[in-house]
């Protein structure tokens, strides 16, 4: 008798789940669907390795289970996933997004005629990484005449060739604003549409460098860090101070060239230091399914596994909360007037390299 009890209260209490799970209109929804994350990279680099590590996780966390599947829109930097998502995507909840660090500081500038996309519309998830960890580094391969800061500031010396991915980008952003405020001289070829293509094109001496982020050197291309390897990391960016692996190395704000100089740099800094890896939903997504997919993506990033699968691949984890960008991003939009505006001249003519 008291078995039969216990096996009552069971099955009652297993019918109670199952049927709120069945009135779960978000889970009804997902249950035996996809989502895809769009990456605005190729295979293979930093943002390719994060966004499937999270997708690896995230369904996990997601009411009904959906498989989660990463699809590759390279193109301008990001430009083109960025903007894909925000008006061409489904709004059902069933797209998302890792786009360029870059891409907000773009959006609230408004000098680039390319963007589509408010960024206080869009509904960001969170961010992966915030630079907590790490540094973006400029680094020159062992073919580059240039040796030094000095070297590169140099007048009448050639301008360091640096590779990148496609205006917008990060890597094609950043070393306009280092040519402006700490005075090194530079020429880009723009285009690569990946990471790995850009490492290949270092080594080959096909150009004499460029931005990456420390993490991902120091686990793809440790070589490089080595003395004897004739690899130079020149400056860092995205830092308050030195990295401490990187004690020798000087900050953008160490070599700024005067107090407007330095603003600009730290406000530059900001996406990468508050948004370093930012994953994103089209504008229109349900309110419901919006916040299971912010819960998610905060769940993934506590994952044991999942932290200990971006350990072995070099993916540095410092998440940042879809409230705090939203921060970030209203700060940036409030910034000093004469900050702001000498900003949108910068990024306006560096449009022409």
């Amino acid at each position: 008798m008291r078995l039969h009890k216990c096996f009552l209260v069971a099955l009652l209490a297993a019918c109670l789940a199952t049927s709120a799970y069945a009135q779960d209109p978000v889970a009804n929804f997902y249950r035996g669907k996809q989502i895809n994350l769009i990456v605005g990279y190729g295979p293979g680099g930093g943002y390719d390795l994060t966004a499937r590590a999270v997708a690896h996780y995230l369904g996990k966390y997601i009411p009904g289970h959906p498989d989660v599947v990463v699809q590759n829109m390279p193109g301008a930097g990001s430009m083109r996933a960025a903007n894909y998502t925000y008006v061409n995507a489904p709004q059902d909840g069933t797209t998302i997004a890792l786009i360029a660090r870059d891409m907000p500081l773009l959006g609230l500038l408004g000098v680039d005629p390319s963007v589509q996309f408010d960024v206080h519309k869009f509904n960001w998830l969170g961010s992966s990484s915030s630079y907590a960890n790490d540094a973006y580094i400029l680094v020159l391969g062992p073919k580059s005449p240039v040796k030094s800061i000095a070297d590169a500031r140099k007048p009448g010396s050639p301008p360091l060739v640096l590779g990148g991915t496609g205006e917008g980008g990060t890597d094609a952003d950043v070393p306009k604003i280092l040519r402006d405020t700490i005075g090194i001289r530079i020429k880009q070829v723009l285009g690569y549409t990946s990471t790995p293509a850009i490492v290949l094109a270092v080594e080959r001496g096909e150009v004499d460098g460029r931005m990456f982020d420390y993490s991902y050197v120091k686990e793809s291309r440790p070589q490089w860090l080595k003395p004897e390897s004739g690899f130079r990391i020149l400056v860092q960016f995205a830092r308050r101070t030195r990295h401490p692996d990187l004690p020798n190395v000087p900050t953008a704000r160490e070599l700024a060239l005067n107090a407007q100089a330095l603003a600009l740099v730290k406000f530059a800094e900001t996406p990468l230091l508050t948004m370093a890896r930012p994953f994103v939903a089209p504008p229109g997504v349900p309110a419901d399914r919006l916040a299971a997919l912010r819960t998610a993506f905060a769940a993934v990033h506590r994952d044991p596994q999942f932290l200990a699968e971006a350990r072995k691949v070099g993916i540095d984890i410092s998440p940042v909360s879809a409230d705090d960008m939203s921060r970030a991003l209203d700060r940036m939009s409030h910034a000093p007037p004469a900050v702001f505006d000498y900003m949108k001249r910068l990024m306006a003519s560096a449009k022409g390299g």
